[in-house]
């Protein structure tokens, strides 16, 4: 997925359209929790974005979609809080690309019309089925 490539980029430049990308579907969390977590702990317990063996695909999904979120939120919370910052701040990579993720949806519907919602609904629902798919096929077991 371009996101995910974008985000293992070294320039800012290529990191903030990774961000972009990602907040179309409303995922931007994952470029945090990837590079920041999963990197780190990948095929261990405490990483989501890993299948275990023996399971399937489906419980893999409702374990790694919220997972990753809240993994992104508490990495995001720790980083901030070594910077004396609040988690609730305008530095908090999460919430900039849930607002980012906001804007862009918003305006498609503004733009379009009602009738994008049931579109960005699938849309979004397909684009975290798809990531979720790559991570299960690349890490099972």
């Amino acid at each position: 997925n371009t996101g995910h490539e974008l985000g293992h980029k070294k320039s800012r430049h290529e990191r903030w359209l990774a961000k972009i990308v990602l907040a179309v579907p409303v995922y931007g969390h994952f470029w945090i929790e990837h590079n920041r977590g999963h990197h780190r702990d990948v095929s261990t317990p405490g990483d989501p974005a890993s299948a275990r063996m023996g399971e399937s695909i489906y419980r893999f999904a409702r374990r790694e979609i919220p997972g990753a979120f809240l993994r992104a939120w508490v990495i995001e919370k720790e980083r901030l809080q070594r910077r004396g910052k609040p988690v609730w701040n305008t530095d908090n990579q999460v919430l900039q690309s849930l607002t980012l993720a906001a804007v862009l949806q918003l305006g498609l519907i503004i733009l379009f019309g009602w009738k994008m919602i049931p579109f960005l609904i699938v849309h979004n629902v397909l684009a975290w089925w798809q990531l979720t798919s790559a991570n299960y096929i690349e890490h099972y077991g």
